[in-house]
């Protein structure tokens, strides 16, 4: 995902670097990472309140709804798990 200023800045969100699986190439890594050849992303602001977010949205949305609604949504979503089981 990328953000925009409107002038032309494009900045890529900040991710966690992905731990290798192979041990030669995770030991590099730890390596590169103790001696200051590569430095691991730090979170934005933006990352922060991204992960914060669904935990506020779903009981926020909950609350809105009338239980005839959430019932109504918890009926497809059922008929939806079923179908894949087909």
């Amino acid at each position: 995902m990328e953000i925009s200023d409107g002038a032309g800045y494009i900045e890529s969100m900040n991710k966690k670097l992905k731990r290798p699986r192979d041990l030669n190439q995770l030991a590099k890594l730890m390596i590169d990472l103790a001696s200051g050849e590569k430095q691991e992303p730090e979170e934005t602001a933006l990352s922060k309140r991204a992960t914060k977010a669904g935990k506020k949205g779903g009981p926020a949305r909950a609350k809105a709804l009338t239980p005839a609604e959430r019932s109504e949504i918890a009926s497809v979503a059922a008929q939806a798990r079923w179908k894949k089981r087909g």
